[in-house]
């Protein structure tokens, strides 16, 4: 499953909604559930109904949709570190003001739409500090009991907005160079790959392309995910898009895949393909191509939340059965 925000967490707090919703796919069968991106802090968020792992309040609801999924079903979960930068403080698409919301911040004076507020442009000991709140972000996860850490380094958010020339126009350390702009990405990934084990993989999602002109593009991310691979990260997670506003996107089913299918190939690291997989029979077909080592579900699992377990009963595959469950697998 793939992480979607929900945008129903009050002060960044799961609320039973999510007990539900995440625990629902679970007994629905999914070997891996992502929870949706999880601000690092209060300015990470997309909106002020996002999900946040900044408190121990926070780290103790999601414990309980861990345990509940541990204890319920043979699946998975791993949680989605994310900050927002200078996409966060909005609501419906539509920027907020600051009295309702908060100063965005970006590595570089540049907005994501041209009629919303500048975004303050972090300094070198805030870029650090934020390194530190996602390193701590990565503590609460682990001692919540999550499975995996996947960093949000995708769709136009602060990691995304560093890597990407469009966004960051930086002169010192953190832009300029595809070294220099990978930088904070590296950082955090050193960071938190401090307090995991072999036993809790990291993945990290990036865009393969932003689909504009001398922006980040396929050949970048082959060539990033070549140096995160040498920093024990374990699979790349493959969306694209989201940096730029009006990019022109050509959508089909599987849209992306050719994304995840290159960086396999070329970066020789594991990927996870994602974008319009609206079937079993589809992932199953990715799977045996080579193009991907695993198939994020997304809009798909929203409608229906059994989906793994309905293919596994159609192609007369054994499957994770809820024990409660049992009468209707005949």
């Amino acid at each position: 499953m793939s992480p979607m925000c929900m945008y129903s967490c009050e002060n960044g707090v799961a609320t039973d909604f999510h007990k539900v919703h995440y625990g629902s796919r679970a007994q629905g069968g999914t070997g891996l559930i992502i929870v949706e991106a999880t601000g690092v802090e209060p300015r990470g968020r997309i909106t002020q109904k996002c999900m946040g792992i900044w408190n121990d309040e926070q780290a103790e609801a999601l414990s309980k949709i861990v345990k509940f999924v541990h204890e319920n079903s043979e699946s998975k979960i791993g949680i989605q570190l994310a900050h927002a930068g200078r996409k966060g403080s909005t609501w419906n698409g539509r920027q907020i003001s600051l009295e309702e919301g908060w100063e965005t911040i970006a590595p570089s004076k540049i907005p994501y739409l041209e009629s919303e507020r500048i975004p303050h442009e972090l300094s070198v000991e805030a870029i650090k500090n934020l390194v530190q709140d996602f390193k701590n972000a990565a503590i609460r996860s682990i001692n919540a009991g999550f499975d995996l850490v996947e960093i949000h380094a995708a769709h136009g958010y602060l990691i995304h907005q560093f890597l990407s020339p469009l966004s960051n126009v930086r002169t010192d350390e953190y832009g300029g160079s595809f070294e220099n702009r990978c930088r904070y990405l590296f950082e955090i990934v050193d960071a938190v790959n401090e307090i995991l084990d072999e036993n809790h993989p990291l993945f990290v999602r990036i865009s393969g392309d932003e689909y504009a002109e001398n922006g980040w593009d396929l050949q970048q991310s082959i060539e990033l995910s070549k140096i995160l691979k040498t920093k024990n990260v374990d699979l790349i997670d493959v969306s694209s898009g989201g940096n730029i506003h009006g990019a022109k996107i050509t959508l089909f089913d599987g849209y992306q895949v050719p994304f995840a299918s290159a960086i396999r190939n070329e970066a020789e690291i594991p990927t996870g393909a994602v974008g319009l997989i609206k079937s079993v029979e589809k992932a199953e077909e990715i799977l045996q191509n080579g193009d991907a080592d695993l198939i994020f579900v997304a809009r798909e699992i929203l409608r229906n939340p059994y989906l793994a377990i309905q293919g596994a009963m159609q192609n007369g595959e054994n499957c994770s059965f809820p024990e409660q469950y049992e009468r209707g697998k005949i």
